[in-house]
């Protein structure tokens, strides 16, 4: 992330890479900074080459890495081993370009190994001293086989097995079908060689770990040694042992591996031909490591090691200086000439190495190995390798690959300049070879062409389709095909606003935008020049997070009737809000766009609905508790305005109330409390519905259970007429239920012949919403309201008491102990008269 300081804030800041870097990818070698950075799930990998500013690594498009290792930077260029998505238990080879930008495959399928921490590790070894020399493990068929290179994995070859063995009896292999296979790990203490080891100091020598056959072994080894960097092989031991190099290479060190132990070693004068044995400790000890002290002159060894697994810990020194007869001159040297199975050109050079002549006791004392002479080679074939988007085909040429399209041209090349155009090929880095096929393989200057704008792209810098409202959104627009300095871009960002570029260069960094009000958007690029135009769209997402929902639904439902259900969100955007209905006991929910939906309960109980509603990166929810009846009653409620002063309008509120009121209805009326159902209305004033369910246990017929209800409901409407439920709603605060209406409610139930009752109840909870809302202002003006106030208000006290907690002993109250309606009518009637 980089910003200006003073002016460092969300719409300022620019992002290099479209996510976050991976922890722990940073590589940084020699010229080369690589790390790798993950985004839908599939990684990416950028390198700065000589700190320069990073660009994306190219390697064939459809590798698809899962992982990848940095294994070399020297030389030029990088190697890398990169596991692709089809791949557990192997990694393919990739060699870069001298900026390490564009990979192409070097070899398939390499073998890994788990080392003791658990990583893996890579069967590749770069050979020391001879530039552009590999050897690999690869997978072939299920076998593992060991493979050779010369000119850094332009070629591979199988290694060729020793004709005869320690006894010097001929052995029958022949290639393909057989060849000599290495260990290749490196040893993960450094106090031991290893199964493979080479030096600087002695180029073309290597030591190792093998066996012969058709594959790999780690049964029936034995050490084998090449003394001409990998063309011809001897072997050793029929052992595994650990080798290191003495006096700058002029002597080699042999002890067994620690698991046998051993009073002995072994030093080697002619690069391992002969072997002479010395003693170094009276009792059999496990070597578990070696130094070998530094210094020119400094011949000192220091073995440590243990006896046995309860022994404590052996150094034993050894001064080897003896060993050699005097200091090496001139005439204790020869010449070597570097080959590949006798070709003399190697990575487009002849080079000729200067080394001790083998059996000779002389003590080196420094670096005695220099190059002669490194004289420049004739170019031919196979100092070439295939070029990015190539791929080398079974006659040996490269061709493009399915995916590639050779005829594309940069988009930063303009009329009026030029471009390298590849030939499919390219020289093998550090190779040195001139004149020859060299002016026919590297890609040729032409000039970039005049042409229309193909392969338009756009994309959020994030690549993310969605967006936060108000956030700054970074667009950027690329093109595969045209002349950025001459191509027009347009940005429509769908909101009423675009914006207008003269070339491509202007939108490097990207183009911003802030949205400022939320919905689905369809962005447009259109790139247009003199020969034609491309265009390209997204739909990007701008959400609001939900910050409250409100689930509204009817307290009791008829079964088998349709129903709606409807989530209120706060804040209220369209399309961008996704509802996820839960319904009854089930299992899986029903997802709309919409926030309302229409559902049947086909079985009578309580059933409780959960919606929830995703937007953004939020997720909120709300649950009602629904009672599915065949039938029902329902009365409507109010309350003295004290309660409206109290009422803060939230679900826990209106649920306390609900349950007091239903407390007091209950000491009023010896009714089972499962048959009484009270609902709070939000809002303000307050207002609440009284539901009166049938009873569940009673199997008399329907006409039974409704007259149940007639009787029910008219010993509930008298005690409200007569102001006789009341509850303290806090010390010295009463609150009065009234019932809204002065009818009885109907019946409500799911016979057929009651189809029409449906717009009628519609439009009673209408007309009932409405006198609630004139009862609260204009409840003075009523008349039986004015009653109650004029000719009651001496009367108070007088009055049966309030419902409480102490109210417990009360009795409860019959149909018949209540005034009739037509009595009620009468007093009424009186009261007017008088007042008159």
């Amino acid at each position: 992330m980089t910003c200006k300081a003073q002016a460092c804030s969300e719409s300022s800041r620019t992002f290099p890479f479209p996510s976050y870097i991976e922890t722990n990818s940073l590589v940084v070698q020699d010229e080369y900074i690589v790390i790798q950075v993950t985004m839908a799930g599939r990684a990416s990998y950028y390198v700065s080459y000589q700190r320069e500013p990073f660009a994306r690594i190219k390697i064939p498009k459809y590798s698809l890495p899962k992982d990848m290792h940095i294994l070399s930077t020297d030389q030029g260029q990088v190697f890398a081993a990169v596991q692709e998505w089809n791949q557990n238990d192997t990694y393919n080879l990739y060699i870069s370009d001298p900026r390490g930008v564009y990979f192409t495959l070097a070899l398939e399928n390499v073998k890994t190994t788990r080392g003791l921490g658990g990583n893996s590790m890579i069967d590749l070894y770069e050979v020391a001293g001879i530039k552009g020399m590999l050897i690999a493990n690869r997978k072939v068929e299920n076998q593992v086989k060991t493979y050779i290179t010369y000119n850094k994995g332009r070629d591979w070859r199988l290694l060729q097995a020793p004709s005869t063995d320690l006894e010097g009896n001929e052995i029958y292999c022949v290639l393909p079908f057989c060849s000599l296979h290495l260990q290749l790990q490196m040893s993960e203490n450094p106090y031991l060689s290893g199964s493979i080891t080479t030096k600087s100091p002695v180029p073309g020598v290597i030591v190792a770990t093998g066996n012969i056959g058709s594959e790999l072994s780690y049964n029936n080894v034995g050490m084998f040694i090449s003394s001409d960097a990998g063309n011809s092989w001897r072997q050793i031991f029929d052992e595994e042992h650990n080798v290191w190099f003495l006096d700058k290479g002029g002597a080699l060190l042999a002890v067994k591996q620690p698991t046998v132990p051993t009073r002995h070693l072994w030093i080697s004068f002619d690069e391992g031909r002969q072997w002479t044995r010395h003693s170094f400790s009276a009792m059999p000890l496990f070597v578990d490591g070696v130094l070998v002290e530094p210094g020119m002159d400094n011949q000192i060894l220091t073995f440590f090691g243990h006896f046995s697994d309860r022994s404590e810990w052996q150094l034993i020194k050894i001064d080897y200086k003896s060993l050699f007869t005097k200091r090496c001159a001139e005439g204790d040297f020869q010449t070597w000439h570097l080959h590949n199975q006798g070709e003399p050109c190697v990575m487009g050079q002849k080079q000729i190495y200067m080394k001790r002549r083998p059996g000779v006791y002389c003590m080196l004392g420094k670096d005695s190995s220099r190059i002669l002479s490194a004289e420049p080679c004739i170019c031919r074939a196979h100092d070439f390798e295939c070029d990015y988007g190539y791929e080398r085909r079974g006659d040996g040429n490269c061709l493009p690959a399915f995916w590639f399209n050779p005829a594309t041209v940069s988009r930063s090349c303009s009329l009026g300049q030029n471009y390298l155009n590849s030939t499919g090929y390219r020289k093998v880095a550090a190779n040195n070879c001139t004149k020859g096929v060299k002016e026919m393989y590297t890609a040729r200057k032409q000039q970039c062409p005049n042409r229309p704008p193909r392969g338009l792209h756009l994309a959020t810098q994030d690549n993310k389709l969605t967006a936060n409202l108000g956030s700054n959104v970074t667009f950027v627009v690329q093109l595969e095909e045209g002349d950025s300095l001459r191509t027009n871009i347009q940005l429509d960002f769908g909101d009423g606003t675009a914006v207008s570029y003269s070339n491509l260069s202007w939108t490097e960094e990207g183009i911003r935008h802030v949205y400022r009000s939320a919905g689905i958007f369809r962005v447009t690029a259109l790139a247009e020049n003199s020969l034609g135009f491309d265009s390209t769209s997204l739909y990007l997402h701008v959400t609001c997070p939900v910050e409250h929902v409100q689930l509204l639904a009817p307290f009791v439902v008829i079964k088998n009737k349709e129903v709606n259900l409807t989530a209120m969100v706060w804040p209220s955007h369209s399309r961008t809000v996704t509802y996820f209905w839960w319904l009854g006991n089930s299992t899986e929910p029903v997802i709309t766009l919409e926030g309302s939906i229409s559902y049947v309960f086909t079985a009578e109980g309580m059933n409780t609905i959960t919606v929830q509603v995703s937007s953004a990166n939020s997720i909120l929810q709300d649950t009602k508790t629904i009672a599915v009846q065949e039938f029902f009653k329902s009365l409507l409620l109010s309350f003295s305005p004290n309660l409206d002063e109290a009422n803060p309008d939230i679900p826990e509120w209106r649920q306390d109330v609900g349950r007091v009121i239903k407390k007091a209805l209950l000491q009023i009326a010896d009714i089972p409390p499962e048959q009484l159902l009270v609902a709070v209305f939000p809002g303000i004033p307050t207002a609440a519905e009284l539901f009166l369910l049938p009873s569940k246990n009673q199997s008399d017929a329907r006409k039974r259970n409704e007259e149940d209800l007639e009787q029910i409901s008219e010993i509930l409407v008298s005690a409200l007429n007569q102001n006789l439920v009341e509850f303290e709603l806090k010390p010295g605060s009463r609150v009065i239920v009234y019932i809204t209406q002065l009818t009885l409610a109907p019946l409500v139930d799911s016979i057929p012949r009651h189809s029409s009752s449906a717009m009628l109840m519609l439009l009673s909870v209408v007309f009932l919403g409405l006198a609630v809302f004139l009862i609260y202002k204009f409840k003075r003006k009523i008349p039986w309201l004015n009653i109650y106030a004029e000719v009651n208000h001496e009367k108070e006290q007088e009055m049966i008491g309030t419902v409480g907690q102490n109210d417990a002993t009360m009795p409860k109250i019959t149909l018949s102990e209540f005034s009739s309606p037509k009595e009620l009518m009468e007093k009424e009637l009186e009261v007017r008269v008088k007042r008159e």
